[in-house]
């Protein structure tokens, strides 16, 4: 069952189909990113924020990407975000980078145990922002620099 949501999860985000995405999770489902400034509340805002990732890489798919881990309530599902960065992302203009993103969806099922109700996806967003083009690669000047701004200081690096 579990596996079957969360193929159904996938396969919508694949066909761009906000009703496919929404038909698998509650009413009242609670979804987190590190992209977004506070949690969702429901399938429409799952929606928009998904459409938000197809306007910016039209192509962009989820992926399994090793086992599934569950109990029967709650959910562990390592997965891959992949696309190509071809429109408008909160403000940054197309580059037409193909972006890899590594991330673990955590999740858990309503009372019923048929749909899902808390979902809470973990990734690197730094790493994302230097395959898009925003951020300098870790270890680089660039990044160094970045920190020293920040007020973290520069490290000699051996």
């Amino acid at each position: 069952m579990i596996d079957e949501l969360l193929d159904r999860f996938q396969a919508g985000v694949a066909a761009r189909d906000a009703g496919a995405i929404g038909a698998v999770c509650a009413p009242d489902l609670h979804y987190e990113d590190p992209f977004l400034p506070e949690p969702l509340t429901g399938p429409g805002a799952l929606a928009e924020h998904a459409e938000q990732l197809w306007a910016a890489f039209p192509d962009a798919r989820i992926e399994a990407n090793g086992p599934r881990l569950h109990d029967g309530r709650f959910l562990a599902a390592p997965v891959k975000l992949v696309g190509t960065h071809r429109g408008e992302l909160a403000g940054l203009p197309p580059t037409g980078r193909f972006v890899v993103v590594q991330a673990v969806l955590f999740g858990e099922l309503d009372a019923a145990g048929e749909r899902l109700f808390r979902i809470r996806a973990f990734l690197d967003a730094y790493e994302a922002g230097v395959q898009v083009g925003v951020l300098p690669a870790r270890g680089t000047l660039g990044a160094r620099a970045m920190l020293a701004l920040r007020g973290f200081g520069l490290r000699l690096t051996p």
